[in-house]
């Protein structure tokens, strides 16, 4: 009886010291194929393997685009599954196995999100997930240049693949902005400021409306603490100076010259005769292209943003005033001129006048550059 008791324990330990051989071999069986398929395939991806040429960081039709060296973006769709990724990244050469993919996705609960990132290749699949699930997309760095238009931002944002041109206008001139900001107007014209920003790829609209013009309240707190304390009426009259000193000067210290001449002008009830208005209703009323030169039937132009034949200031700003156009409308030069003139182009230099006659004698009317 004893010798059978001996006989049936040696079985069940032989039995589970198999089993626990079998165990750890597809334990590790298991972990040598995770890391098989976990690595980055054995030949580095490079741009011709992507079948696609140049370093714009732009996704391609299949998403995927080469960045310099052994840089690549990653483009997520919006509502696209894991699986479709998976897919993309087999067939770009960046993983092993799609469906490896589809383990480690559904093994995370963490989901991949939307947008475009930058990844350093070779780089494993969990390291590519990572990237995926973070969320920390690749910014597009776009600069708004001083002067612009909303239209004009609009178009460099929908260039930079950060949203289209019409969700940015449709947001700019959104009631809920205009009256977030309190501005007197139909849109945001002159209240988002120009800068460098960096946003996400397929940003929404209304996010960098905010983002810019949140910037502009700061910036304008920054040259004049009392400024938000204005009136919404009070406020827009200076944006709207600053606005067009911004696409008339172009010396920094002749701006506040500038702005003193167009308040000393409303003063006395004169006509601000400012070519960027003129300009303003060709370029962005009229469509038409930028003039070099104006000419007296271009003054004569009957539109309420005509401040040669309107008297006081337009309905609303003309551009994108920066820091320098803003400074000088909050603090004007305190002078006795009326007029001032572009005497030299190249160096963007302005004559200033107390009269009519010695305004005249400057010569040739201009305006500022495209």
């Amino acid at each position: 009886m004893q010798k059978t008791m001996t006989r049936i324990f040696r079985r069940i330990i032989s039995f589970i010291t198999l089993l626990i051989g079998l165990t750890l071999f597809a334990g590790i069986v298991l972990i040598g194929v995770c890391m098989y398929f976990n690595a980055p395939p054995a030949v580095p991806v490079q741009a011709p393997a992507l079948g696609l040429a140049g370093s714009e960081p732009r996704p391609g039709e299949d998403g995927i685009r080469p960045g310099n060296g052994n840089e690549v973006f990653i483009e997520v769709r919006k509502g696209e599954s894991a699986q479709s990724v998976g897919r993309r990244l087999e067939h770009a050469g960046l993983i092993r196995s799609r469906h490896f993919w589809y383990f480690l996705c559904r093994f995370d609960r963490e989901f991949i999100k939307s947008g475009t990132y930058l990844l350093e290749t070779p780089a494993s699949q969990m390291a590519i997930h990572r990237v995926l699930v973070s969320g920390k997309q690749l910014l597009q760095r776009v600069t708004i240049p001083e002067g612009v238009t909303l239209k004009k931002t609009a178009k460099i944002l929908e260039d930079a693949g950060i949203c289209t041109a019409d969700e940015f206008l449709t947001a700019a001139a959104s009631p809920e902005f205009i009256s977030r900001y309190g501005v007197p107007n139909a849109t945001l014209e002159g209240y988002l400021f120009p800068d460098t920003y960096l946003f996400p790829a397929d940003y929404p609209a209304a996010q960098a409306v905010r983002a810019m013009a949140d910037t502009f309240f700061e910036k304008l707190k920054a040259i004049d603490s009392a400024a938000l304390g204005m009136s919404p009426g009070e406020l827009n009259r200076r944006v709207i100076i600053a606005s067009i000193v911004e696409r008339e000067y172009r010396v920094d210290e002749e701006a506040p010259l500038m702005a003193g001449v167009f308040y000393n002008r409303l003063t006395i009830g004169m006509a601000l005769q400012s070519c960027a208005t003129v300009e303003y209703i060709i370029t962005e009323i009229q469509g038409r292209p930028h003039p070099e030169v104006l000419y007296t039937r271009d003054t004569e132009i009957r539109d309420p943003y005509n401040t040669y034949i309107m008297p006081g200031l337009p309905p609303g700003p003309i551009s994108a005033p920066g820091a320098v156009a803003l400074n000088a409308a909050f603090y004007p030069a305190p002078s006795d001129y009326l007029y001032f003139r572009l005497t030299d182009a190249a160096a963007g230099r302005h004559y200033f006048s107390r009269t009519l006659d010695d305004h005249i004698r400057a010569g040739q009317l201009y305006v500022k550059g495209r």
